[in-house]
């Protein structure tokens, strides 16, 4: 089995916040480490990289006249750093599109589904000022949809519609403000209906993909799908390779979903890339935020029908919106945090763990400081560390600091439920997860912990070693065992925190095969307990408007200029 996992190409005109980071980026790594476990490091590859062409990009560059490549060559290795040094991303290739692989490919690519592309003269805004035409970003204006007024050429980013630059009303140049004529300019475009059958087929027939996006590539292909432009009127970008195309450069869209082929291609430099692309036994897991979904369960599938065997994801994982204290994350007007002002409130793995518990899975989540201190004094601290803590306390203390024997013989009903648990909970956490179902797999780590901490508590083994000490020996040993179950299940989220629970029983566990009798822990040797985690402080909420404050003038001061 292969497994391929890709986040979402982050754009590279701004810094991920902690919606954009969870909606892809963290929730890809999270399944990869589980993956890696479950399948081998050398059968699961997880790729991404820096989406770095397009007009944003232009329009900022024209503005500070500068060459794009200037800017994006800083924000990209901003956002490596961040990704890989920082929030512990494990990518074995996080590349950009500025890569020679990438725009090598997806020339040869699109020549390859020639045969699915076709030209169509358009009107577009055209600007007599800057004598440029105005694609996407390069122009704003009002959103037929919901009248927004700063809607862009592509996007509303109010109501969430796709535009074209066409339907604006009111349209201005994001350069110089002027009005722009309509002058028509022949694009080549890649004729998607033709694969509406074959798409609804797909669709309609997977048995792995979530329903959400089911939903919502049905909902497209229902309405029948029309060609769209694969080419665009500016200069920072892929060259179009197609004949008569010399002054236009391929949609930053199209380019950046064959970026998942690149980006492997690139990492392997050999053929072994096509043993994830091609052939039956592989399945590819895509982690994205809601809006992207169009591209990933109709564009990308149908590019990969049209030239030939690639192998179409199995699932397009989804989220729903973050929101921070219940509003939508606005850089100018300082609401949220963003990922490189994370680390200075609080511990990188905290987060990780904080941000797939509340992970909006199926409908949006409001990420709160409440629920934070929540999550962490009482799941992180309570339900789980104070439950390893009192076992290794008891192992040192009844065992001489020895995992002790398991007597099967003794073994009642509580005994075997929490042992079958035990071994149920990372099958469960594991079928969960391969169904993009990140948060709800999480569930059963709580779950574990607070059943192993009320069987402590029923058992009461403070209380029984004064009368058996073989029925002690088999409460430790069983909770021991939960210990070492814990230590994997939590290590996709919190690698670090895990490895010290592991180093804590003296065991190393590097696959996520369920532990079936406890009894092969007998005579490891347990370190001293110490916490595993600490709870943060009760007053934190009210501080977190000064910390911030603080946090936000030194972050500034490193960001790349284009990232200001």
């Amino acid at each position: 089995m292969k497994v391929f996992v890709a986040s979402a190409w982050p754009y590279v005109n701004a810094v991920p916040h902690l919606g954009n980071l969870i909606g892809s980026v963290l929730s890809a790594d999270v399944f990869a480490r589980y993956a890696r476990m479950k399948y081998g490091n050398e059968n699961v590859v997880l790729v991404s990289g820096s989406d770095e062409h397009g007009t944003p990009i232009e329009v900022e560059a024209i503005k500070r006249k500068v060459r794009p490549k200037e800017l994006t060559d800083q924000a990209h290795e901003y956002d490596k750093r961040l990704f890989m040094d920082v929030w512990e991303i494990s990518y074995d290739n996080y590349t950009r599109t500025e890569s020679d692989v990438h725009k090598d490919f997806v020339k040869k690519f699109l020549l390859s589904i020639q045969s699915y592309i076709i030209t169509q003269k358009e009107v577009l805004p055209y600007c007599e000022n800057d004598k440029i035409f105005l694609p996407d970003r390069f122009v704003k204006g009002k959103c037929p949809y919901c009248g927004f007024e700063d809607a862009r050429g592509d996007q509303c980013d109010n109501c969430g519609r796709l535009l074209t630059p066409d339907l604006l009303i009111e349209p201005k140049c994001s350069i110089c403000g002027s009005k722009p004529v309509m002058k028509e300019t022949m694009h080549w475009f890649f004729n998607l209906g033709e694969f509406n059958d074959k798409l609804s087929k797909w669709i309609s027939e997977s048995k792995t993909m979530p329903e959400n996006v089911r939903a919502v590539a049905m909902s497209w292909i229902n309405e029948g799908l029309k060609p769209r432009a694969i080419t665009r009127d500016n200069s920072w970008g892929i060259p179009a390779p197609f004949h008569g195309a010399e002054n236009k450069t391929v949609y930053v869209w199209f380019e950046a979903l064959l970026g998942y082929i690149s980006a492997t291609i690139e990492y392997f430099k050999s053929d072994a890339w096509k043993e994830f692309w091609f052939g039956k036994d592989i399945k590819s897991y895509y982690f994205i935020g809601k809006d992207n979904i169009p591209f990933h369960a109709v564009i990308l599938p149908a590019m990969l029908m049209a030239a030939g065997e690639y192998h179409l994801p199995d699932v397009v994982g989804s989220t729903e919106y973050l929101l921070y204290e219940g509003q939508k994350f606005s850089k100018s007007r300082k609401i949220g945090i963003w990922i490189d002002e994370a680390e200075s409130i609080m511990d990188i793995e905290y987060w990780r763990y904080v941000l797939i518990r509340i992970r909006p899975e199926e409908k949006d989540s409001n990420f709160t400081w409440r629920e934070v201190i929540r999550i962490v004094n009482t799941e992180l601290n309570d339900d789980i560390g104070n439950l390893i803590n009192r076992v290794i306390t008891m192992i040192n203390r009844y065992f001489n600091g020895e995992i002790p024997q398991l007597h099967h013989e003794l073994l009642d009903d509580k005994d075997m439920a929490l042992i079958s648990l035990m071994k149920e909970a990372p099958v469960k956490m594991g079928d969960l997860f391969e169904k993009g179902k990140l948060k709800a797999g999480t569930d059963e780590i709580l779950q574990l912990a607070r059943e192993n901490n009320a069987y402590l508590n029923l058992k009461a083994p403070w209380d029984l070693i004064k009368t058996d000490v073989s029925k002690v020996a088999n409460v430790l040993s069983i909770s021991a065992g939960v210990t070492y179950t814990l230590s994997f299940m939590l290590s996709p989220l919190m690698p670090k925190h895990s490895r010290k629970i592991m180093d804590l029983i003296n065991v190393n566990v590097d696959k996520w095969e369920p532990l079936q009798d406890p009894s092969i822990l007998k005579g490891k040797k347990v370190s001293k307990a110490e916490p595993i985690f600490s709870k943060l402080p009760a007053d934190i909420e009210k501080k977190i408007p000064d910390i911030l404050k603080q946090v936000r003038e030194e972050v500034e001061k490193k960001r790349p200029v284009l990232l200001k």
